[in-house]
């Protein structure tokens, strides 16, 4: 009986922190795990343009998509469309969590006023910044036209037309609304440094770059690699400033993989599917390639 009562109070042990996890596990199996599941198995489907499974399609929708002539072009313009924002971003924030750290007056404000990209909608910020790019009546245009730079109507003040000129108004969108994140993330880093060590530095007769350099990046690099981490899974899968910009046009010629494995889905559903799969891989890939690039587990350890 003894054994028996000790066996029973180590499988209670045991199962106790289950009551806490298995609600945490439960939603993690139906939100994350199931989807995956079923990506996978709809990428090895038939399905006809109105989503009727007609059989099984084995690997031919990846050979399909892997046949699509703008494939090549879509890649490159995603890890462009990654590389760019984020480095930007962070760069940006991490200017600007220096000067929110400091004292100066209306800092307050300033503060509050940098969370209005972050609160608003993607979809509203987007279609505010369509609006000002507008070729005949935005205000950038009118702006422009009112110095003399470009006509209304003109191929220079169709911004949203040329495949460039949009590609970089949409990264500066995405920059836009990136910063708000990128730079609380920092700033919280900042303020976690112990101003003593600066002002050890400053009595060693270390200059303000030495000591930026050697104590304050050193201790915000945590932050900083949460942060990027973050906005590099966030960008990779941004489809509102795209879509509501340029719909990915014209043809796909301003499209990431996001935006055509939406445009994939209007007619080719399995091929959709199949496109959402390697979406997956690559962010998986992504992620792991950062996390080894930037010695995670020495910032955790």
């Amino acid at each position: 009986m003894p054994a028996r009562k000790g066996t029973a109070a180590r499988v209670t042990r045991t199962a106790a922190p289950l009551l806490w996890l298995g609600p945490a596990i439960a939603l993690v199996g139906v939100v994350v795990i199931w989807p995956v599941v079923v990506l996978f198995r709809t990428s090895l489907q038939h399905f006809t343009p109105n989503g009727f499974l007609i059989g099984s399609a084995g690997m031919d929708n990846f050979r399909a998509l892997f046949d699509e002539p703008d494939l090549r072009g879509i890649l490159l313009r995603t890890v462009a469309w990654v590389v760019v924002v984020v480095a930007v971003t962070m760069l940006l924030s991490l200017a600007l969590a220096q000067l929110f750290n400091q004292r100066f007056p209306g800092r307050r404000v300033a503060r509050w006023a940098l969370i209005a990209p972050w609160a608003a909608s993607v979809v509203m910020t987007s279609l505010v910044f369509r609006w000002a790019l507008d070729s005949n009546s935005g205000v950038v245009n009118v702006f422009l036209h009112d110095l003399g730079l470009v006509k209304f109507g003109s191929n220079e003040a169709d911004w949203l037309g040329r495949p460039f000129s949009a590609f970089v108004w949409m990264m500066i969108v995405a920059v836009f609304v990136s910063l708000p994140f990128s730079t609380y993330a920092l700033l919280a880093g900042l303020q976690t440094i112990p101003p003593e060590l600066h002002e050890a530095a400053r009595v060693d007769g270390a200059s303000p770059w030495r000591s930026y350099r050697s104590i304050t990046l050193p201790l915000l690099r945590p932050a900083f690699l949460v942060a990027a981490l973050i906005n590099v899974i966030n960008v990779f899968n941004s489809f509102p400033i795209i879509w509501e910009m340029t719909g990915g046009g014209p043809g796909h010629e301003t499209s990431t993989t996001t935006v055509f494995m939406y445009q994939l889905k209007q007619a080719y559903i399995g091929e959709s599917a199949a496109m959402s799969v390697i979406n997956f891989l690559l962010v998986i890939i992504v992620v792991l390639v950062f996390l080894k690039a930037t010695r995670w587990k020495d910032q955790v350890n």
